[in-house]
């Protein structure tokens, strides 16, 4: 699970790209009815960098997974993330620039989550021993459960990596539209996650620059579309927004949170392929959606 790569998965290898992702994901969870920052944190396809999931640990999470379908992320890079990004949180750094969807409104006057990253949270999520331990884990991990721990695998294709009911988050970033077993993917999920554990999908529902229009990866049919895929270990999978949430209940989620962000102009719907035509004005307009939906 990963975003296309051309040359590297681009955005995830800066810290302020990071640092945004997670507040981002952070504060609409916490808008949602989260109330303590998760002990483990699982991410889908991270790309470049574990830069996310390095920001969750500087607040407080104790236990990483990371999930990949290929090896982007080297240590030395990952090294200068945190360094950056224990400057960001010491700094209580604004956020970065302003991006979709807006979650600015729940932020303080200087535009940093304070009501949940608090003064004497971050004192002790940042004390010299911890930012060390988390040095430690990415340099050496380590499956100490006692200890803070990272976990990068790579690839996963099966729900045994991580044992059941041990995550208290799961969250993607422009992940979940490239990966191309959705239904197995919502359900391993579903069996990783604690009862009441909490899932936080941003998800891009555009052709990523493959078509003229943001929509006409559906002007493709099936046959086509497999050549234009070819070796390729991932491109988009061209589902819809509905798509999602039908699995995502199937799996047994309530859906908390769904926002979504239309397409402007785009194809007409006389010039969707045949196995397309079906889609619903919804889904037709849908470019984007964030998601957050809580495990029964």
């Amino acid at each position: 699970m990963a975003k296309r790569r051309t040359g590297g998965t681009r955005g995830t290898d800066t810290a302020a790209y990071c640092y945004g992702v997670w507040l981002k994901h952070l504060t609409l969870l916490w808008a949602n009815g989260l109330r303590t920052i998760p002990d483990t944190v699982a991410e889908l396809g991270p790309g470049d960098s574990l830069g996310i999931g390095l920001a969750a640990l500087l607040s407080g999470v104790k236990h990483y997974y990371t999930l990949d379908i290929v090896h982007y992320a080297n240590t030395p890079r990952n090294q200068l993330i945190e360094d950056q990004l224990v400057a960001l949180f010491q700094q209580h750094a604004r956020r970065p620039i302003k991006g979709w969807p807006d979650y600015d409104h729940y932020l303080d006057v200087n535009l940093f989550p304070s009501h949940i990253l608090t003064e004497s949270g971050l004192e002790m999520a940042l004390a010299p021993d911890r930012i060390a331990a988390i040095r430690t884990a990415l340099v050496n991990p380590s499956p100490d459960a006692d200890r803070i721990t990272i976990r990068y695998v790579v690839p996963w294709n099966e729900a045994r990596v991580i044992r059941q009911a041990t995550v208290d988050l799961i969250l993607s970033h422009s992940v979940l539209e490239h990966v191309a077993n959705l239904e197995d993917t919502y359900r391993a999920c579903a069996l990783w996650l604690k009862p009441g554990g909490w899932m936080s999908h941003q998800i891009d529902f555009t052709s990523h620059y493959l078509t003229k229009d943001w929509n006409g990866q559906w002007t493709y049919p099936d046959w086509m579309w497999k050549i234009i895929i070819g070796k390729r270990p991932f491109l988009i999978n061209r589902q819809p927004c509905s798509h999602h949430l039908q699995l995502l209940r199937a799996s047994g989620f309530e859906v908390v949170c769904h926002l979504k962000q239309a397409g402007a102009n785009g194809i007409k719907r006389s010039q969707l392929a045949l196995g397309w035509r079906g889609l619903s004005e919804d889904d037709f307009a849908c470019a984007g959606t964030f998601i957050q939906a809580r495990k029964a």
